[in-house]
């Protein structure tokens, strides 16, 4: 028989009275396996059943340097989480966290019980925006206009040259500073209408696909109530050469930090 582990998505509220399973009802998942659920005292693990062939320890290493197959096992799992998300309060876990079976999810949800309540009261009725500012270097980028360099003879030529690197450098670094000044503004004026922010690492331009430097990357936890406030706000703080990109709303992916141990849990593997 083929070995199999049980992968996990989310952690989430149970449904009160109502059965756990339909949360998960019609879901499918990153191996194409339908989606279930492992439950503990008000707490739903929602789970697949995944072969080991694929998603075993050593062939994981593997997959996750194809980016072929980790882009369709996100946006899978990224799925999966946003449908239990609309159906109750969901603390989203890692992608790709396997466990050797339902019991060792199980064992993790007894665990972490208090920890993972916590986490589920604080989100619940509340969306994460992400927000992510953009300038455009090139404005920038050339030195600006001097007088036309005198020819070698004079002997000015490469004076003149040098005065227009300094020069452009100088631009170019005003140019950074106003650009993360308007940053700081749109971070300001976003946190004020959030319940919680959290700031990420600005993306290489490899990964975002732009070439404009990216001043801002942050999440944004905001009461469903106030979705519309924040994204109006969002979109009035662009500003000339400055793009504000707002995405969401999403599953609280980055507020709620569940780890594929979880608070004092064996880990996956």
């Amino acid at each position: 028989m083929t070995e199999t582990g049980t992968y996990l998505y989310a952690i989430a509220k149970g449904p009160g009275e109502g059965s756990a399973e339909g949360l998960t009802e019609g879901l499918t998942g990153v191996a194409g396996e339908p989606v279930r659920t492992v439950t503990h005292e008000g707490l739903v693990g929602v789970v697949g059943t995944v072969p080991l062939a694929e998603f075993g320890e050593e062939t994981l290493r593997r997959n996750l340097e194809d980016l072929g197959w980790l882009e369709a096992a996100a946006r899978a799992h990224h799925r999966v989480v946003d449908a239990v998300a609309r159906r109750a309060t969901t603390a989203p876990v890692r992608l790709v966290t396997v466990y050797r079976g339902d019991a060792q999810v199980h064992d993790l949800l007894e665990r972490g019980g208090a920890a993972f309540a916590e986490t589920l009261d604080m989100v619940t009725g509340r969306q994460e925006w992400g927000v992510k500012v953009y300038a455009d270097p090139q404005a920038a980028a050339a030195p600006a206009r001097s007088r036309p360099a005198t020819t070698a003879a004079g002997g000015r030529s490469g004076a003149a040259y040098l005065e227009r690197r300094r020069t452009g450098l100088r631009t170019r670094e005003e140019a950074w500073r106003r650009a993360a000044a308007h940053a700081e503004h749109v971070d300001r004026t976003l946190s004020a209408l959030a319940v919680a922010r959290r700031m990420h690492r600005p993306q290489d331009p490899q990964l975002s696909g732009r070439s404009e430097w990216m001043v801002l990357n942050a999440a944004y936890l905001v009461d469903e109530e106030r979705g519309g406030e924040f994204a109006a706000a969002a979109g009035a703080l662009t500003a000339p050469r400055i793009e504000v990109e707002l995405t969401g709303p999403w599953a609280p992916y980055s507020f709620t930090a569940v780890e594929s141990g979880g608070p004092d849990a064996e880990g996956p593997w």
